[in-house]
């Protein structure tokens, strides 16, 4: 463990009489994890004006602490940064107003769930919901449009699976979208059909806009609701930034909206959806054009228009990501399935090219082997023929990794500030055992390799993806280190496994970089600004397997107390 003594000339320009008593705050009697480059470890820190002043011992923050400076007295417990998730859909609406299903471990507790909730509507009145995965599900199958029929006949019905890749429809639902045995697959879409060729619920990827064009959006109101319930509970973690991938003009808007009332708790860096043609990708440009490229941002760093977010493959739980060798169901090779490009690869690198040149940031969800090749080889071709540092192009998931996405990625980190994975160990956990039987032993072993990271100086951002996995981030923390399944298996072994300094990297000052936010958080050093979590517990020594069961007790943001724990210690003055 190191420790940090910074000198008390250091302090001197932070402790001068132009401080504001009002602004001062003094956190003291802690151990305090700056995430800083040599990994100090110090006792106290002073705030002042929402930012960090002093970082050292006791003494020496108190010496410099002004009279009527708030004091903060940790009892000893433990400050890491504000944590942060490098990819979560940013909204809890379908938790409020919809059934959540990821808890659910059977079809006949899902149906029973349904049919209370038609209970309590008029008859043609939607019901939505999410989180399903058939992997828990004692009956190991996907719902049906016939197990949702017996239950909700009158209903339209769509329950989306926890992936966000696929989801089952009803027959009333299918019925008002027109989808019936001579319905065609979309392009890049799949229809899944039963024995007798009808459809058979269940919708993957494109084919899922079938039904979801016609579900009833949400109220602004309900909008404005689930946001508000997401910072609120991402406070509650510790978590302090996020980076929200693929939102609407719609979505925008609401996000000023709360940011120019002065409700936000949570910076937000903001990815625009590209869409899968040259037109929907023009859109997503003309509306980057109207607002400031990052590191700009509103409202004092916590709004970033921040990129484009693109899509080259599926689901590896849906086996629709484009991989080289077919996917495995029910313990062998799925068929010829190999899975397919979102986009081709062709128009894919024409899309890019636009925002490339142009000087945005790209995010690309590649899940695939294939997928991942063909997403950092598109970057290296254009960042050779416009060498431009600094835009940060991320790979979103990149769950299996070649030796020569790896070696790729390494190369363009060091030489143009790109090629950065953006992923989530939760994956390991909460959607294991699903993948486990779709990756096939060989896969496994190489998903998620962040000791292989570690071991070419790649730099990765953790995320949850929520809804796909549950967000605090201290499930991050724990998989990246444990890699066990929520059943307690270990499919994907321990050899890609990182310790716990590593991990916070990852949530922390990694993150803040594909944030463009890692000169102002993500570490605590003097001059920063002040997001702060404390913790019941040490991460840096308590039992690997406590890891997820950490509890905030307090987050800062900006130096403002944004969420406390009702049965904290802290003492606060």
């Amino acid at each position: 463990m190191r420790s940090i003594v910074l000198a008390v000339v250091t302090f001197a320009i932070f402790a001068a009489p132009a401080f504001s008593q009002s602004s001062d705050v003094v956190l003291i009697n802690g151990k305090i994890i700056t995430v800083d480059a040599k990994d100090s470890i110090a006792q106290a820190i002073a705030i002042h004006d929402g930012k960090i002043a002093a970082v050292g011992s006791n003494d020496e923050i108190r010496k410099l602490a002004p009279k009527g400076a708030r004091v903060i007295d940790l009892r000893g417990l433990t400050v890491t940064p504000g944590l942060i998730d490098s990819h979560c859909h940013f909204d809890e609406t379908s938790v409020l107003y919809d059934i959540t299903l990821s808890e659910v471990t059977s079809i006949k507790d899902t149906l029973e769930l349904v049919r209370k909730k038609a209970a309590t509507l008029k008859p043609g009145e939607w019901i939505r919901g999410a989180g399903w995965d058939e992997a828990k599900f004692a009956e190991r199958r996907y719902i049906t449009a016939a197990d949702l029929d017996a239950v909700a006949p009158n209903n339209p019905v769509w329950l989306q699976h926890t992936t966000g890749h696929y989801g089952v429809a009803n027959s009333y639902a299918l019925r008002l979208a027109n989808v019936s045995a001579e319905t065609k697959d979309p392009e890049a879409g799949i229809i899944v059909r039963d024995n007798s060729g009808q459809p058979a619920g269940v919708l993957k990827e494109t084919a899922m806009n079938l039904v979801t064009k016609i579900v009833p959006p949400y109220t602004h109101e309900q909008h404005r609701n689930g946001l508000l319930r997401m910072m609120a509970d991402f406070n509650k973690e510790g978590m302090t930034a996020a980076k929200d991938p693929g939102i609407t003009p719609e979505d925008w808007k609401l996000y000023k909206e709360l940011l120019n009332e002065k409700k936000s708790t949570v910076r937000v860096f903001a990815l625009i959806r590209g869409g899968r043609t040259m037109d929907s990708a023009r859109a997503a440009f003309a509306q980057l054009e109207t607002e400031p490229k990052p590191p700009q941002a509103l409202g004092d760093g916590m709004l970033f228009s921040g990129g484009v977010k693109l899509f080259m493959d599926g689901s590896g739980g849906g086996r629709t990501a484009w991989v080289y060798e077919p996917w495995y169901k029910d313990g062998k090779y799925d068929g010829n399935n190999t899975g397919y490009p979102n986009i081709e690869p062709q128009l894919y690198r024409q899309m890019v090219k636009v925002f490339h040149d142009a000087g945005y940031h790209v995010s690309t969800h590649a899940v695939g082997d294939r997928a991942i090749d063909t997403v950092v080889d598109t970057y290296a071709a254009l960042l050779k023929e416009k060498p431009t540092k600094g835009l940060r192009h991320g790979i979103i998931h990149a769950n299996i990794p070649t030796d020569h996405a790896i070696e790729t990625m390494a190369r363009l980190q060091r030489d143009y500030d790109a090629g950065y994975p953006e992923t989530q160990p939760p994956f390991l956990w909460w959607i294991g055992n699903l993948y486990a039987a779709s990756f096939g032993p060989k896969r496994e072993a190489r998903l998620m390799p962040y000791k292989t990271y570690t071991q070419k100086n790649i730099i990765w951002a953790g995320g949850s993806d929520f809804f796909v996995t549950p967000f605090p981030a201290r499930y991050g923390l724990w998989s990246s280190v444990v890699r066990k399944t929520s059943t307690g298996t270990q499919p994907f072994g321990t050899a890609e496994s990182v310790d716990i300094h590593t991990a916070l990297k990852s949530y922390t000052i990694w993150a803040a970089h594909q944030l463009f936010l890692e000169n102002r958080v993500g570490s605590i050093e003097v001059g920063k600004d002040a997001d702060l979590a404390v913790w019941d517990r040490d991460l840096y020594s308590i039992p690997s397997d406590q890891l997820k069961d950490i509890k905030c007790q307090l987050t800062l943001l900006h130096g403002q107390i944004v969420y406390k724990a009702t049965d904290s210690p802290i003492g606060v003055n």
